[in-house]
C-alpha cells in the first residue's frame, strides 16, 4: 500500500520503520491505535500520513495475515475433543481479529476473545487474564495459560494460573515451564 501511494519510497527504510513501529507498540501499557502506529512508521520512511493512506493501512486485512504452524490445528482438535474450554487473550487490535480466526478455520475452538484494544490494557494486567478466564468460567488454578512470552506466563502463574511458555526457537525460559510444539502440551 505504501508503494502504491509513494512509488519512490526507499525500501531499505522498511526494516527500520517496522522496528520503530514495534518500539512504539512496546512503549505503552495498552494497544495503541492503528493510525498512530502507522504514523510512526511512515515518519521513519519520510512520508506524509495522508488520510487516504491511513484509511487503507488502518483497514482490517482482506484475509489472514498469519499462517498456522502445523501443530496448531491438531492440538486444538485434541484439546477440544478432550472437552477443554479455551479463550484467546491477545494484545492486538480488534479490527479483523475474529474474522482471521474464522478464515483460519479455528474460531469454533474458542469461547471468545479478549482483545487489548477493546479492554484498554495489555498483558500482564491482571484484568486481561481474568477476562479470558471468565469466558470459560473456570477458577485460575484450573486454567492453563500458554504464551510465547515467558514473562507473561510468569505473570499468570503469579496470579494462580497454571502456565507454560511456547518457545519454538531459542533458549527455553528458566522461570516457567516450556514446550517447543503444541503437540507437547499435556493437560490433566
Amino acid at each position: 500500500m505504501v508503494r502504491e501511494h509513494h512509488p519512490g519510497v526507499d525500501e531499505a527504510l522498511f526494516p527500520p520503520a517496522i522496528e520503530a513501529g514495534q518500539r512504539f507498540l512496546d512503549s505503552g501499557d495498552r494497544t495503541a491505535d492503528r493510525a498512530s502506529y502507522h504514523r510512526v512508521m511512515l515518519g521513519v520512511l519520510g512520508l506524509e500520513a495522508t488520510p487516504a493512506l491511513l484509511t487503507e493501512l488502518d483497514a482490517p486485512p482482506a484475509g489472514p495475515v498469519i499462517e498456522l504452524y502445523p501443530d496448531v490445528l491438531p492440538a486444538l482438535e485434541r484439546l477440544h475433543a478432550a472437552g477443554l474450554r479455551m479463550s484467546v487473550v491477545s494484545d492486538n487490535w480488534a479490527a479483523g481479529f475474529a474474522e482471521t480466526f474464522e478464515q483460519l478455520g479455528i474460531a469454533q475452538f474458542f469461547a471468545g476473545y479478549v482483545i487489548s484494544e477493546l479492554m484498554g490494557c495489555n498483558k500482564p494486567d491482571p484484568r486481561r487474564y481474568a477476562a479470558g478466564r471468565a469466558l470459560i468460567d473456570l477458577p485460575p488454578g484450573q486454567c492453563l495459560f500458554v504464551d510465547d512470552d515467558p514473562h507473561l506466563v510468569a505473570a499468570a502463574v503469579a496470579l494462580g494460573y497454571r502456565g507454560v511458555a511456547l518457545t519454538r526457537t531459542g533458549e527455553p525460559p528458566t522461570a516457567v515451564g516450556s514446550i517447543t510444539t503444541l503437540a507437547d502440551l499435556r493437560v490433566a
